[in-house]
């Protein structure tokens, strides 16, 4: 009883702070704080001092709430800060709630407390190894920036061509300064050659490669630790291991979120014997270029699983270049895995579980988890022995005998072909929105129709996007994700509330820009009402050729400029002197016609002409090649038939002359005209066209004279079985009315006839009962009403449970 007496006193006390705290929190809500803010100055600072005091507060509060559980406490800046991060204290509020209610259906004896050795039993098996996804412990960490402590900071600004970071170029067949040569691209702009290139076409497959041999068992993995590097003697040390192997494993982790270029992040290298995790966020990063030294070496076999974007990212942050690489996700496409991902192959070779759930850590975070460690390390510790396995079945199923049959080769060319790769600074062009990062390749790939206005918005808000980007070195993603710029565009706001309205989530950067950005779509929504419509400007984009690439667009090979806007699409077809050929007429659908403004981008003729392997439709289809080989004439091809479509043998005269079959299934005859089956031959020609085996023949126009004097005879032949047909019909329906019949019968007498108008009644006729017609019945047959509810009548009434 005195607990529970307790219990209640202090449950009182709760609830009756909560209401009051919940009745002043209303009451402030009500009051116009911003009217007594302009109001009465005197007021302002008081305001601030309980703001402050109570941001405070809510911070200490959601620290204390979340201490001791997986919960991230949200950082409170400002007041506006709250609204951005109401998800997480919701997330606060359910996990307090769902405490509060366990520990009441505890208290209650809903449920039993466990005992101590169950609890001790469920905690061993938390810390077992698990495949749930750690939520957002490792995730999206706002800590500071790594890059700001670089000794060669990010140009995200820069617009000239990238320039290798080597200072230094190890084993190399080219000396460093004739590799860094500025040539012109295939796009025609300026870039730098790829200063590996010589050596990586001239490197040779390593002999190990194409033996068979036993593959080495990897080291265990629960037994041995990987190596952490974040010094400059560490990766001394470690080259110098390096150097020793003969093939070595690599991967990367990537971070982009929180850096508008992205980061490698880390670096993961493993040998026969050892592994080792690389701390690539340290400020010396570019001082890795030593690794060059084994990176480039042709003699060692550099394994990678899926190294497209890891060349790139090599080259970008850390001037590193690999001579010599076996891409295992190559291999998979070479043997015809059905999966090619590293984790199907850990399964497969190793019967290893990955913990993928780590794959989109922030891998920032420093010191770096336990957890975040061990996957890191997972994916090259058996990437060597994986390669052993694949190397040799790719030996087994090769057939030299076949001109691509050798796979091992068809691999590392593969492999060649990902470390030629070159990176290349985005660049970005707002008129035409060309380039990786452009809104051209974001609309394309949208099916999203917006007017004039709503079109101009989302240029403008997406340039305005990326340039923000660039200076908070942001992810665009975390500067605006893709629905807000959409919504926005969509939208096309015109004041603060309904600029605010459709931009959740709002990041900070953008929290500081709003009032700049609105103005801008203010801007940008009047000067497109006289802007071109969307569907027009991206089929001139399309129709002239106008693509994507580094940052410009070309039309057939030639740059064109950045500074011009829409209108001036067609000036640069004509300055270019290109243009599509289109023809303004369709051999199936006649003419085309030009409704929109995309048509005025194509340059027409009237002499173009698309072959198809269809032929015109004359008479040369439909003739009867095996009526037409019996003939022995010979005629003229038809001059309206095109060159490309004209037999270079001469056809008979019988090919001018197409012929249309009846359909096999006989037609349904009358009972007279079933009498017909024999009828008698005029000059040779059954009677009946029905049984004619032989078909008809229809002439076409520019016919010569004999064919025209048997065209008249057959006529002539026709005309007189149709007449012959219709007497034999006359003779046979007279006969057919006269058969039984005696003398000429007596004509009827009209005149003694008695009267059938004023006939009278026979007495003994038996007359009818049923009753007259009545022309209004259908008339009445209309929806009846509703019956007429029935009365309940007086009495008890009884309920049963069935």
């Amino acid at each position: 009883m005195t607990s529970n007496s307790g219990f209640t006193e202090i449950k009182d006390g709760i609830s009756t702070a909560l209401v009051d705290t919940t009745r002043t929190v209303g009451q402030i809500s009500n009051e116009d704080l911003a009217f007594h803010r302009s109001s009465n100055p005197a007021v302002v600072p008081l305001l601030d001092r309980q703001s402050s005091r109570l941001l405070q507060l809510a911070k200490r509060l959601t620290k204390v709430a979340t201490s001791g559980t997986e919960v991230a406490a949200p950082e409170f800046s400002d007041a506006d800060s709250i609204d951005d991060s109401w998800r997480g204290i919701v997330d606060i509020f359910d996990n307090l709630l769902e405490k509060a209610d366990a520990c009441l259906d505890e208290y209650t004896g809903v449920i039993k407390r466990l005992s101590l050795s169950q609890e001790e039993q469920i905690d061993k098996a938390a810390a077992g190894p698990t495949k749930q996804n750690p939520g957002k412990a490792y995730q999206s960490q706002d800590i500071s920036k790594p890059q700001l402590h670089f000794k060669h900071a990010p140009r995200n600004h820069e617009k000239s061509a990238f320039k290798p970071l080597l200072t230094s170029k190890p084993h190399a067949l080219i000396p460093l300064a004739e590799s860094l040569q500025v040539v012109p691209s295939e796009h025609g702009f300026q870039k730098y050659k790829h200063p590996y290139e010589t050596e990586i076409k001239a490197a040779q497959t390593p002999v190990s490669v194409h033996v068979v041999s036993e593959p080495i068992p990897y080291l265990p993995y629960e037994s041995t630790a990987a190596t952490w590097v974040e010094t400059p003697e560490g990766v001394q040390n470690m080259l110098e291991e390096l150097k020793q192997a003969k093939e070595i494993a690599i991967d990367l982790e990537h971070h982009e979120e929180h850096s508008y270029l992205g980061l490698v992040s880390l670096m993961q290298i493993s040998t026969r014997k050892k592994d080792w995790v690389v701390d690539t966020l340290r400020p010396w990063r570019q001082d890795l270029q030593v690794l060059n030294e084994v990176f480039t070496d042709p003699r060692i076999l550099k394994v990678f699983h899926g190294s497209t974007m890891d060349m790139i990212w090599l080259q970008r942050d850390l001037g590193l270049y690999v001579v010599g690489l076996f891409d295992t996700y190559h291999a998979s496409l070479a043997l015809g895995y059905p999966k090619r991902s590293l984790a199907f192959l850990l399964k497969k070779f190793v019967d290893f579980d990955a913990a993928k759930q780590y794959q989109m850590a922030d891998w920032r975070i420093r010191p770096l988890p336990k957890e975040m460690f061990n996957y890191a390390r997972s994916d090259t510790h058996f990437l060597l022995y994986i390669y052993d396995m694949m190397r040799n079945e790719l030996i087994e199923k090769s057939d030299l005998s076949q001109p691509d049959g050798d796979l091992i080769e068809n691999v590392m060319e593969n492999s060649k072909k990902e470390s030629l790769q070159q990176y290349d600074r985005p660049l970005y062009d707002e008129q035409r929105g060309s380039g990786p990062l452009g809104w051209y390749s974001m609309l394309s790939r949208t099916p999203a129709l917006f007017n004039r206005e709503q079109f101009a918005v989302f240029r403008a808000v997406h340039q305005w996007r990326d340039q923000v980007a660039r200076e908070e070195d942001e992810s665009l993603n975390t500067i605006m994700p893709k629905r807000v710029l959409y919504s926005i565009a969509r939208e096309t706001p015109t004041d603060m509330a309904s600029l605010l309205g459709c931009s959740h989530p709002m990041s900070k950067p953008y929290q500081k820009r709003k009032e700049g950005l609105l103005q801008m779509v203010k801007q940008a929504k009047a000067a497109g009402a006289t802007g071109p419509e969307m569907r027009d400007f991206m089929l001139a984009l399309q129709s002239t050729g106008l693509h994507a690439s580094r940052g410009g667009i070309t039309i057939d090979d030639k740059a064109m400029t950045y500074d011009k806007g829409a209108a001036s699409v067609s000036a640069d077809l004509r300055s270019n002197g290109s243009s599509l050929v289109r023809s303004d007429t369709s051999a199936f659908w006649g003419n085309i016609p030009k409704k929109t403004l995309a048509h005025k981008f194509y340059k027409g003729t009237s002499n173009f002409h698309l072959a198809l392997p269809l032929p015109e439709l004359t008479a040369e289809v439909f003739v009867d090649t095996e009526t037409a080989g019996n003939a022995n004439t010979t005629s003229q091809s038809n001059s309206s038939v095109r060159a490309e479509h004209q037999d270079a043998e001469e056809k008979p005269a019988e090919a001018d002359i197409f012929i249309v079959r009846e359909s096999s299934r006989p037609k349904k005859r009358k009972a007279a005209d079933a009498q017909l089956v024999a009828e008698p031959k005029i000059n040779g020609h059954l009677e009946d066209d029905a049984h004619n085996d032989e078909p008809k023949k229809l002439a076409l126009e520019g016919d010569d004279p004999e064919t025209e004097k048997r065209r008249a005879e057959r006529k002539r032949e026709k005309h007189e079985r149709r007449l012959g047909r219709q007497r034999l019909r006359q003779e046979q329906g007279y006969q057919a009315e006269n058969v039984g019949n005696g003398p000429e019968a007596e004509p009827f007498d009209y005149e003694n006839a008695p009267s059938d108008l004023h006939a009278k009644k026979a007495q003994n006729v038996k007359t009818s009962t049923s009753k007259p017609a009545n022309p209004y019945a259908k008339s009445l047959d209309a929806p009846k009403g509703m019956r007429k509810s029935q009365k309940e009548a007086a009495g008890k009434s009884f309920t049963f449970k069935m």
